[in-house]
């Protein structure tokens, strides 16, 4: 058979002509070149329609500052001429002195340099390319030039904002064309710093999820880059300032008191917000193919992450990037499957939010089949087909020479349907060039296919008797380049007798290249190459001619040599006798060192005095025109003393693994070593792989000193091994080489029993014997079992023995209980036992404890802690092994209700062999039960018999509640309740209380003795409009208990007020106002003499009030008069604390009571004295008992006087 390419035509439905479909190579063969050269001389009579070869881009952005150049170039035979349109209208250059055509090309320049402005020539262009067979137009060229408008003038307020709150800096940039690029730099010009916390938006806006101090700086400054200008523009400089809660404060701090600060919301922590985008859910379009931006930044303290998912669907793994801190989903190359929900979460310890985006992507057209151009012969039969996809679908229009094709000259020979122009029985009339024009609202896709009707008998294109070399076992290409009209079909045939290629051995492309994909010696010849069709045909010789492969039969090798000596490569080659061979010598790729030192001499490379310089790869490269081989050794220099030798890497891997000798139990492997890379081999570690047994894992088998290259190693049987070899030197390890060839030794007994023999019952009459089984690789052959015995210990038994299968259990069953048992487990396989295993002890299976422990006695130590006594449990009633014992007690009955009731019961374990232990956190005035039990490891034994044991009484907490009710003029009701753990039998109450006037000071103390079954007490003959303070505690036989604190006022004579206000006023009067005058001289005076005492170190005023407010039960008395004491020159100067001191003892927790001073409205705001010292009261929940009788016989302060007169 002859090998023929035909043109393929498929058959179309019916109603439609038959359509000639060619390939790409065919359309290539069919069109008329036009370059120059020789095959363009053999076609120069040819006419060929005008094909558009380049243009500028549709949106043509142009920088003002330089000349206007709009690109239009076409080829064609005869060459086309050039037209343009401006606007849709004929643009006539000659008409303007600026616009000039080059030569033999469309192209356009408009020199705007001179003369002239940009936005003159701003506008769509179209550029027509028109010969004798048709006309070929350009996409319309939109003509803009680029703009970098300046900043819009505006006053930047400086922003001011608490710690923690969130932040976004507008940029606003000026709208360019094209759009600027933004970024934030200070006026440094250095970038700002950007993180998870703060990130630019893809808007240009600078979010901050929360502001830090560090934040504050006066020069945030936007920038906008117009690149095609190289111009940049910037906004003016916004001012930053983070206040921290402190500093807020401070600044506060002198308008209030020293009980209120600010409070720091903005500094709390909340979680995540959207900055952007806004609300729940938003929709976002983007176009097909472009880049999709989705983007979520948030706020929230601490600073929220953010997550992508897309709802229903995964995010395309290679296509999918993040940016900006995760906050920036993008997928490159989108298309219309990317649509869908895409949400965002942001997420921080305080909770998450989400967005939901909802993208569609639309897509302008783009081409699914763009015409091609068609090389007919008049009567021939054609289509053009034009499909575009997008979304919306897009509208497919035709022109036929740059004109609608509705109002072109008719064609008796095509007709339209659809995307398809069919073309029958054509004529050379029919040659014309016809664009697709498919267009959406997003854009539009222009093509121009030309139909070029010819009547050309074959032509070859290839030059004649072409002489073609070919190394043997190489694929060969024998050229056929061809053309004809109709398409010619193309023959090979080889030899001067025309015999014919067989399609199994030769490939024939569709470009009429013949195609021997493995060229062997019988392949040299003579190839004729045949193009024919109806109008005639031509033929064309080439010759191929195959060479033998140049090979390298002796390579250089490995070579470590001292310092100074003289080291030789040899490289011997073997080529085709009919080509000329080159031998070249590189070092590391590199041409040799140009000194004497290095000599060739036929086959070898002799280097002299060697250097550490002289180290490395050397390479033997042989080539001929056809081939080229190449064989590298590498030459290592060593010192000739002991010294360190260069460093660089690790070494190479080892190669060549062989295995030999092979023997039952030993094989020997040998390698070559890889490239030390300056660091001689010290050692090579063997590992071993068992593919029968644990294939993929590699485990070490042995190492050798690094001058040895073959190891005798020890095997086990029936394993199938690989082995694998690592080099190393002083930096380390190699990679592991490639793995030998598998050898499965023979089978053998085992040589070694389980480890980890025990024996443990699981029930009281069994003995459960397990062990550790031999793995594969230690069972050394098939049919691995175990033999399992076993006999009592102090009997004369003989051994029980049973053979299981490979398990790692066997269970004994009707054994006494606890009773120790000799154990051996010996392994064995289908080629026979392994040696005696050495016996281990077991116990069969343990029951519960049989008795009890006994004389168990209490001793009682205090109201909350006893200690228990037992004796031991004799071993043998154990039946296990002790694991120790455990008190089981409870609380059984109230010593002071004497009622029964049931109580939780408490466990406490002592471990081992103790017979006492301390029973914690026992309530006091208890009754309690306990028993003993001893534990083995089944379980616990019997109880011993209960024990009863009472806990004394303590002291009771305080009153559950105490609350003042009814109050009157001079009288005040107390209600309370009992406290809630009395600790014993309360005996009474005490009640202690004491006036408060209005300068804060406090009164006598009042003690009062209340019966214990009292839970109400009103007092009489109290001063009206009076504050009074209660303590308030509960007694029993063991002492007093905790206190409880209230606050109650009396209620206001309102008699006594309004005669009050009907009194003179006798601050008119005249000796009122000497008076007054001469009170105030004194209490300068007084003011002076406080200051000279303060300065000395004495007691001020401040000290007797704190002494005044402090706990009674806890003053520091003096030892001669019993007065309260003062404090020390060093404790005059430490300054104030806010809220009263708290004692050692008696506590009052701020829930026993919520009033206070505070509450009504004094002592509140603190004042100053001349000298700086603080003389306010000091305000707060927590005060302590005063001291009974009177207050400090101390003078009263100057400030004290002046109060009380007023």
């Amino acid at each position: 058979m002859q090998l023929k390419i035909m043109p393929k035509k498929k058959r179309l439905p019916a109603g439609r002509v038959p359509l000639i479909l060619f390939l790409c190579q065919v359309i290539s063969a069919l069109e008329v070149p036009l370059d120059h050269g020789g095959k363009a001389k053999l076609l120069e009579d040819l006419v060929q329609p005008p094909t558009i070869t380049q243009q500028s881009p549709k949106d043509y952005i142009i920088d003002p500052r330089e000349n206007i150049v709009i690109q239009c170039e076409a080829k064609g035979k005869p060459p086309p001429s050039f037209s343009w349109t401006q606007n849709g209208t004929h643009f006539d250059i000659d008409k303007d002195p600026l616009v000039t055509m080059k030569p033999d090309s469309g192209t356009l320049i408009i020199n705007i340099m001179s003369e002239g402005k940009a936005e003159t020539y701003e506008g769509v262009y179209q550029c027509t390319a028109r010969n004798e067979r048709g006309a070929a137009i350009s996409n319309n060229i939109v003509v803009r030039p680029s703009r970098s408008p300046l900043w819009t003038k505006e006053k930047l307020e400086p922003m001011t904002l608490q710690n923690g709150q969130p932040l976004v800096l507008p940029c606003r940039p000026p709208v360019g064309l094209p759009p600027p690029i933004i970024f934030w730099m200070d006026n440094s010009f250095q970038r700002l710093p950007q993180s998870e916390r703060v990130s630019q938006g893809l808007n240009g806006d600078l979010y901050f999820s929360n502001v830090l101090p560090e934040d504050t700086r006066e020069d945030y400054i936007c920038y906008a880059r117009f690149n095609h200008t190289q111009t940049i523009q910037q906004k003016q400089p916004i001012s930053v300032k983070v206040i921290s809660v402190d500093e807020l404060n401070d600044t506060i701090a002198a308008n209030l008191s020293d009980t209120e600060f600010y409070g720091a919301k903005s500094n709390r922590e909340r979680p995540p917000t959207f900055l952007t985008p806004e609300g729940n859910a938003s929709n976002k379009e983007e176009l097909r193919g472009n880049v999709l931006s989705l983007e979520c930044i948030a706020e929230g303290l601490p600073t929220p992450v953010i997550y992508w998912i897309k709802e229903d669907g995964t995010l395309p793994i290679n296509r999918t990037f993040y940016k900006n801190f995760q906050k920036t989903l993008q997928i490159i190359q989108v298309s219309e499957a990317d649509s869908g929900n895409y949400q965002c979460i942001a997420k921080n310890a305080l909770g998450a939010i989400h967005h939901t985006i909802s993208v569609t992507v639309k897509a302008a057209p783009y081409w699914i089949m763009a015409p091609q151009n068609l090389v007919l012969s008049p009567g021939e039969d054609g289509a053009l087909i034009c499909r575009a996809n997008g979304n919306p679908k897009p509208t497919i229009s035709w022109l036929s020479n740059g004109v609608p094709i509705e109002i072109a000259s008719d064609d008796p020979s095509r007709k339209i349907d659809g995307d398809t122009i069919i073309f029958s029985n054509v004529q050379e009339r029919s040659s014309a060039v016809y664009q697709c024009n498919a267009s959406n609202e997003y854009g539009y896709l222009l093509a121009n296919a030309f139909v070029n009707v010819l009547a050309e008998p074959p032509r070859i294109l290839t030059s004649a008797n072409a002489h073609y070399q070919v190394i043997a076992n190489r694929p060969a290409f024998l050229d056929c380049a061809f053309f004809g009209s109709p398409l010619p079909t193309i023959e090979w045939f080889k030899g001067d007798k025309g015999s014919a290629l067989h399609e199994d051995i030769y490939v024939l492309h569709e470009n009429g290249t013949l195609g021997i994909p493995v060229a062997q010696k019988e392949s040299t010849g003579t190839y004729t190459c045949v193009a024919k069709n109806k109008l005639g045909m031509a033929k064309n010789e080439v010759n191929l001619e195959v060479k033998d492969p140049t090979r390298i039969i002796k390579q250089p090798e490995y070579a470590v040599v001292q310092r100074g000596s003289t080291v030789s490569f040899e490289c011997k080659v073997k080529h085709d006798h009919t080509l000329i061979l080159t031998v070249t010598w590189l070092k590391d790729d590199h041409e040799l060192p140009s000194d004497g030192r290095f000599t060739i001499d036929k086959d070898q490379l002799v280097v002299a005095d060697v250097g550490d310089d002289d180290g490395g790869t050397y390479t033997c490269v042989a080539n001929t025109t056809l081939d080229t081989v190449s064989a590298s050794a590498v030459l290592g220099v060593v010192a000739p003393t002991p010294t360190p030798a260069p460093i660089y890497d690790v070494p190479d891997p080892p190669f060549d693994l062989e295995l030999t000798d092979q023997l039952d139990k030993s094989v020997q492997l040998s390698w070559t070593p890889g490239d030390d890379n300056n660091s001689p081999i010290t050692k090579f570690i063997i590992e071993y792989e068992d593919a029968m047994h644990e294939a993929g894992l590699w485990h070490y088998q042995a190492e050798v000193p690094g001058t040895q290259t073959r190891a005798q190693l020890k095997l086990s049987p029936y394993v199938n091994y690989s082995f694998r070899v690592m080099a190393e030197n002083s930096l380390g390890r190699s990679l592991p080489s490639q793995p030998s060839e598998q050898y499965l030794t023979k089978a053998a007994e085992p040589d070694k029993n389980p480890m980890t023999v025990e024996g443990l019952g699981s029930e009281p009459d069994n003995l459960v014997i397990t062990w550790k089984p031999l793995n594969g690789f230690e069972s050394n052959g098939p049919g691995l079992q175990y033999k399992v015995s076993w006999r009592q210990k102090d009997g004369d038994d003989e051994w029980t023995s049973v053979v299981v299968a490979n398990v790692s259990k066997y269970i004994v069953s009707g054994t006494p209980t606890f009773v120790p048992y000799l154990i051996k487990v010996q392994a064995l396989n289908d080629m026979g036992f392994a040696p005696e295993p050495a016996a281990v002890l077991g116990h069969s299976g343990e029951d519960l404890p049989m008795v009890a422990p006994k004389n168990v006695h209490v001793n009682v130590l205090n109201g909350t802690l006893a200690e228990v006594h037992w004796d031991p449990v004799p071993l043998k009633s154990i039946r296990g092994h002790l694991q120790g014992y455990r008190i089981y007690y409870w609380k059984a009955q109230s010593s002071s209700k004497r009622n029964r009731r049931h109580m939780e019961k408490k466990i406490l374990i002592f471990q081992g062999s103790k017979t006492h232990g301390m029973l914690p956190g026992l309530e006091p005035f208890s009754h309690y039960i306990l028993n003993v039990r001893v534990v083995n490891g089944k379980g616990e034994g019997p109880a011993s018999p209960d024990k009863d044991f009472n806990t004394p009484e303590g002291v009771p907490s305080a009153p559950s509640a105490l609350k003042i009710v009814n109050p009157t003029l001079d009288s005040l009701t107390l209600e309370w309740d009992p406290p809630r753990h009395p600790n014993g039998i309360l005996t009474e109450y005490t009640l202690k209380y004491q006036p408060i006037n209005s300068t804060h000071e406090l009164g006598p103390l009042i003690d009062l003795k209340i019966p214990a079954n009292k839970t109400r007490w009103t007092l009489k003959n109290l001063n009206f409009s009076t504050r009074y303070k209660f303590y308030f505690y509960a007694q029993t036989s063991a002492g007093s208990g905790s206190q409880i604190t209230e606050e109650a006022v009396t209620t206001v004579d309102e008699g006594k007020m309004a005669m009050a206000s009907r009194q003179v006023d006798i601050a008119t009067q005249g000796w009122f106002i000497g008076l007054m005058c001469a009170v105030a001289l004194l209490i300068l005076i007084l003011l002076i003499v406080c200051f000279i005492r303060r300065n000395k170190g004495g007691k001020y005023p401040v000290k007797e009030k704190e002494d005044a407010h402090a706990d009674p039960e806890i003053q520091p008395m003096k030892e001669d008069d019993g007065t309260f004491g003062e404090y020390s020159d060093a404790e005059d100067h430490k300054p104030l604390k806010k809220g009263s001191r708290t004692p050692s003892d008696r506590t009052v927790k701020k829930e026993d009571s919520d009033d206070s001073l505070v509450d009504y409205g004094e002592g509140v705001n603190g004042q100053f004295n001349e000298d700086g010292s603080f003389i306010g009261q000091y305000s707060g929940k927590k005060e302590k008992e005063p001291a009974e009788g009177n207050e400090s016989s101390e003078a009263p302060s100057p400030v004290n006087a002046m109060n009380s007169f007023v």
